[in-house]
């Protein structure tokens, strides 16, 4: 059974930075392609970033050029760095592969707040 665990999240001013970390477990995580998803208040989940097994990476356009995604394969683990952070980035935010597993971790919240 895939296990997925985020870590990293917490409150942060605007414009302040985190780096998030999602340990996998259960999956042949070397091969797959991995995805940081977020789902803000009232919103439905949606993908931020994506990152292929070689390290090609996409972004939504609202985080191009603010995150980055990447990950170790050695360590099983994906990491969201995330900088310049806004308010409208508040969200839990929750790792998994792209297109989705069926099972989700707990996610870890972010807030974005003065």
């Amino acid at each position: 059974q895939v296990q997925l665990v985020e870590s990293g999240g917490g409150l942060v001013q605007p414009g302040g930075s985190l780096r998030l970390s999602c340990a996998v477990s259960g999956r042949p995580f070397s091969l797959v392609i991995m995805g940081w998803y977020r789902q803000g208040p009232g919103k439905q989940r949606e993908l931020v970033a994506r990152i292929t097994s070689s390290g090609g990476a996409n972004y939504a356009d609202s985080v191009k050029g603010r995150f980055t995604i990447s990950r170790d394969n050695a360590k099983n683990t994906v990491y969201l760095q995330m900088n310049s952070l806004k308010p409208e980035d508040t969200a839990v935010y929750y790792c998994n592969s792209f297109p989705s597993w069926d099972y989700w971790g707990q996610g870890t919240q972010v807030t974005v707040s003065s």
